[in-house]
Formats: structure tokens, C-alpha cells, sequence
């Protein structure tokens, strides 16, 4: 196990969560089950996913991550050693999060994922045309039936989100413990200030998306190199910031005086911020996975977080 296990309600989580995203998009069948056992076989035993995974990809529908998270869970027998998360709300034939949407969603992720229960169940984007009452009766009546053991949310605003929590506490009803909000070194805005307060006041895990900002914070966007990557849109353009060269330059150094990859160091500053349980990463190869594990053993010292923290405000 991990130096540091985390708590997300009376889960007991890997501080990395692997990310599933890739499955069935850039990491095949086999990349994928390979990149899994490496996970598990190193102590990792938090996986999260969605229904929605990887509806984008020419040919796929949606739910691809899932039923190869399925069938892996069935082929190892490992069930109950990890700890499952996956989202509602975007898969093309169960969009929104009306009541019945949310329990149709929910039983098609179960059937997937070849299993009773999912251990962590958020809505994936809020939809602001249903009542937060009715999304948290529903994700209520989800537990109730054993079939979620926790609730959590990822894109949501913030009225909605208190609005949320205040109906779950007045109602007596399942109540949201985890947010996975997008947080890394070059995007702090979205969650550090008034979501970070009510996350604390609540006692919501975070659980950041975008750990490694797709892939910049790993090092190997650099000026003049061109990254075969299906993110590279994304994070290449970071390096024409200002404060993505700061960030860099200050991964650099911190990595290079402890000897680990530079990854690794963005990941540790993300898991010693306020709230944060396990900052979620994902990887195409098992070559990459050694990096992210690195994660569990290793604590930034508080003058490396004052570094880190400086170079990316």
C-alpha cells in the first residue's frame, strides 16, 4: 500500500487515482488491462471513470472505458480491493441528470462494469435545468438500493453546488463527498478561493482532473519539440505563457535536486493542498505509470510547495 492512504467518506484510496479516460481511446483493450495490473500490482486501487468514456472517438459510442474496467475487474477477481468511480450525466443516451436519466445511467455503468456497486458515483456536468433536489433524491435512492456507496460532483457552479449540500443536510439525504474539480499548477482558479472554502466546510476529498494539465506538467512540451500526443492542442500552448515557463522551470529544478520525474513533483504539490485526496492522472503506456505512482512516497518539503506555489500564481 501506499505511504498515505486517503479518505473520501469511509473510502481508504491510493493518493493517485488512475485515470480511465484513455481507456479505449489511446491505450487499447490490452494497453489498457497491462497499464491496470502495473497499477494494482504497485498498490494503486482507485480507478475513475465515466459513462461517457470514449464517446468522441470515431466508432466508439460511449462506455468503452467502463466495460474494459469490466471485464478486466472480472478477469483478475480483484473486486473488492478497488475502489470504483465513474460519472453521469454525458453519455450520449443518458444525458442530463433527471431522475430517471440518473438511474437509467447508473444501471448501465453497473451492467459495464460487471458489478453491484460503485464505490464513488458523481454527476459529470451539472444540468441546471433539474432541481438540485431532484438529482440528490435520485442519487439518494441510488445508495439506499446498495447500489453507490458515496456521491460525488465535478462540474457544477457554485450556487448550485451550496445549494446541493444544503438539501442533503436539511433532508437528511446522501450528501456529496468528494468534488473533482479541474486543479493543476497552471489552473488554480477554477477551484482555489470560495469552491476550496466550501469543499473544506463540508468536508469534501477533492479528487483534481487535469493533474498534469494533459500532459504539460510531465516536461515534454519544451520550445522547438513536437509531442505525438492526441492532447498536444491542449497543452502546447501553455509553454507561450509566462507562467507556464515559471512552472516549468521550477519542476525542473525541484526534480532534478530529488532525482524523480517532474511529474511526479507537480503531482506531490497537488496532494499537499488543502482538501486534495488524490489528484487523478492517467497513463497510455506502463512505461508512464512509474512516475505518477511516485506520488504515494513522495512529500514535498514546504519550501518546494512555496516554490511551486509562487511560480504558478
Amino acid at each position: 500500500m501506499a505511504d498515505h492512504t486517503r479518505k473520501i467518506g469511509d473510502l481508504d484510496v491510493f493518493p493517485l487515482a488512475l485515470g480511465g479516460n484513455v481507456f479505449g481511446w489511446t491505450a487499447d483493450r490490452d494497453a489498457s488491462f497491462a497499464i491496470l495490473d502495473a497499477y494494482a500490482e504497485g498498490g494503486g486501487d482507485f480507478v475513475d471513470t465515466a459513462d461517457s468514456y470514449s464517446w468522441w472517438v470515431e466508432g466508439n459510442r460511449g462506455g468503452e472505458s467502463e466495460e474494459i474496467i469490466g471485464e478486466w475487474l472480472a478477469s483478475r477477481g480483484g473486486r473488492d480491493r478497488m475502489v470504483i468511480a465513474t460519472k453521469a450525466g454525458v453519455h450520449p443516451e443518458h444525458k442530463g441528470l433527471s431522475a430517471t436519466t440518473i438511474k437509467a445511467a447508473a444501471e448501465a455503468s453497473l451492467r459495464r462494469l460487471r458489478t453491484d456497486r460503485i464505490d464513488l458515483y458523481y454527476t459529470h456536468f451539472d444540468d441546471p435545468s433539474v432541481p438540485v433536489g431532484e438529482i440528490i433524491t435520485a442519487l439518494d435512492g441510488l445508495v439506499r438500493e446498495g447500489k453507490v456507496r458515496h456521491i460525488g460532483v465535478s462540474n457544477i457552479e457554485l450556487d448550485r453546488l451550496e445549494e446541493s449540500l444544503a438539501f442533503s443536510d436539511r433532508e437528511g439525504l446522501a450528501k456529496y463527498v468528494a468534488i473533482q474539480p479541474e486543479y493543476n499548477l497552471v489552473a488554480r482558479e477554477k477551484y482555489e478561493g470560495e469552491r476550496m472554502r466550501v469543499a473544506e466546510r463540508h468536508g469534501l476529498a477533492a479528487v483534481p482532473y487535469y493533474g498534469l494539465a494533459s500532459g504539460f506538467l510531465t516536461g515534454k512540451y519544451r520550445p522547438g519539440v513536437t509531442v505525438d500526443s492526441a492532447r498536444a492542442g491542449k497543452a502546447g500552448p501553455l509553454l507561450e505563457t509566462e507562467r507556464g515557463r515559471r512552472v516549468l522551470a521550477a519542476l525542473d529544478e525541484i526534480a532534478g535536486a530529488r532525482g524523480i520525474a517532474m511529474a511526479t513533483v507537480a503531482l506531490a504539490w497537488l496532494r499537499a493542498r488543502p482538501t486534495v485526496a488524490a489528484p487523478i492522472a492517467s497513463a497510455r503506456t506502463v512505461e508512464q505509470l512509474p512516475a505518477l505512482m511516485a506520488v504515494a512516497g513522495t512529500v514535498l518539503t514546504g519550501e518546494e510547495v512555496a516554490s511551486l506555489t509562487a511560480a504558478s500564481e
